[in-house]
């Protein structure tokens, strides 16, 4: 994928300079405290929710092995990017290797791929319970469900390989300053010493494809699901269907509204949206959606909201009843001792 062996040899030994925001270089101090927040509730709530179905047999269920692999690809994703921006906000050390920096752009763009077909397979879930429940067992069997996964993860590769590839067979031969606080693809492709369109095409066009392609068929999901819903006879059941699509849909509309704005406004470039707002609403759309996923499905998902207070009762409990029997021998100990 690095491409000739002229090209490899550079990525052996050249660098980019990341900039961190562009325009508010003061602020970054004050940026780093709300984003060191940000990534270490994320990944809290990610490892919770991973923990929590994959030790809990009674969640081992289709739509709580898809939130468990979503968990586990916004570790992936928040991770790939926040610890170098927090890095530059702290220290101003924005140094990547080209190698890095090519690698940290195809992860990003992969997870994001990988992520939106996982919306879409959560989607299809919901429909197959609410809309066919008899079949329910039938249609999502462990071999369909692995079927789906390998699908999502083909896609992403296959789509987002070329990309990187373009990228990297461009030549960089002027400034290695890239106004980012990360390796964005547009931002980095940018600085290429020849024509950087194709690539930068190539990646609008094919966001368009599989977003477009991917909500079309979670739009017409829960359209059916709706009118299925409000077609029951019982309220409860209603309610309960409603409540569980409710955090499906939010996590949906808090991926799809910032990604899709923050690749346009990209595309319009700085003599419409100023770079510090885009660079911002870039950095914060790979650290808020993962942070805020968990909390999002451990409100409104009854069975994993159970699963976590049973887990912290369980263990609160045993500390404390460990701690106060350590202090009383403590005490006991200082008691004796000043006979």
């Amino acid at each position: 994928m690095l491409g000739s062996p002229s090209n490899q040899s550079l990525l052996d030994t050249a660098t980019f300079i990341l900039l961190g925001v562009p325009g508010l270089e003061i602020a970054h101090f004050w940026l780093a405290v709300p984003l060191s927040a940000m990534y270490a509730i994320a990944l809290l709530g990610n490892i919770i929710i991973v923990t929590v179905i994959w030790t809990d047999s009674a969640l081992h269920e289709p739509m709580y092995h898809f939130l468990s692999v979503l968990a586990a690809v916004d570790i992936v994703m928040s991770t790939s990017v926040t610890p170098k921006m927090l890095s530059i906000f702290w220290s101003g050390n924005g140094i990547i290797g080209f190698a890095a920096c090519f690698t940290q752009m195809y992860i990003v763009h992969a997870t994001t791929a990988v992520e939106t077909g996982l919306l879409l397979a959560m989607a299809f879930d919901r429909y197959i319970a609410i809309c066919k429940p008899l079949h329910y067992q039938t249609i999502l069997t462990p071999q369909t469900m692995i079927g789906m996964g390998m699908a999502i993860l083909a896609r992403a590769i296959m789509a987002m390989t070329p990309m990187t590839w373009m990228v990297v067979h461009l030549p960089y031969c002027a400034s290695h300053v890239v106004p980012h606080s990360y390796c964005e693809h547009m931002a980095v492709a940018k600085l290429a010493c020849a024509d950087h369109r194709p690539s930068s095409l190539y990646s609008l066009v094919v966001s368009f494809i599989i977003v477009g392609i991917d909500v079309t068929f979670i739009a017409t999901s829960y359209s059916l699901i709706l009118q299925a819903v409000f077609s029951l006879p019982s309220r409860d059941a209603r309610v309960k269907a409603l409540n569980t699509c409710g955090s499906h849909v939010s996590v949906m509309v808090l991926y799809y509204l910032p990604a899709m704005v923050s690749i346009y406004m990209a595309w319009l470039g700085q003599e419409i949206v100023p770079l510090h707002a885009q660079v911002l609403l870039a950095d914060f759309y790979l650290v808020i959606p993962p942070m805020l996923n968990p909390l999002i499905y451990g409100l409104k998902t009854k069975r994993i909201r159970e699963r976590v207070w049973n887990t912290v009762t369980a263990i609160l409990p045993d500390h404390v009843c460990q701690s106060s029997v350590k202090e009383e021998k403590t005490h006991l100990n200082v008691y004796n001792g000043t006979r």
